[in-house]
């Protein structure tokens, strides 16, 4: 279930059980606020792998200490991940994906019947097999 969803649907009196702090925000601020909503609601929460209970002072405070441990963690694992990709561009190994190769006449005739109006941009899409941002960068490489 969505986060906004289970938020909207549970109702006083519930428990949401998690199995880890950090499956349910990305930062700090934003696992703070969901457990604020939560409380406002009359709504506790459980995590299984830490083994907290936020109904209680203690469970509180290690909740923020989680949450503040589990956003280091990924600050942590995307900088080493930026430095890894420039070592491997330095080095000439990270080249990033290759582009996918594209039929332009056959693009640009599926486009002009778009620009015609006799088909919708989603009809085209489907048509050439491939995804709306693709499709619209495309339009916009080719000037169609």
């Amino acid at each position: 279930m969505q986060l906004q969803a289970m938020l909207e649907y549970v109702r006083e009196g519930n428990v949401v059980v998690v199995s880890d702090f950090s499956r349910l925000a990305r930062s700090t601020r934003d696992m703070l606020q969901i457990v604020q909503d939560l409380t406002d609601k009359g709504v506790g929460l459980i995590s299984m792998k830490e083994n907290l209970d936020t109904d209680t002072p203690q469970g509180k405070f290690m909740l923020t200490v989680f949450a503040a441990l589990a956003e280091l963690e990924r600050a942590t694992i995307l900088q080493r991940q930026r430095e890894g990709i420039e070592i491997a561009k330095a080095e000439g190994k990270y080249k990033g994906r290759k582009p996918m190769p594209i039929d332009e006449a056959r693009f640009k005739a599926e486009c002009s019947t778009w620009r015609a109006g006799e088909q919708t941009a989603m009809d085209t899409m489907r048509h050439l097999n491939i995804k709306p941002n693709r499709f619209y960068r495309l339009v916009k490489r080719l000037g169609v």
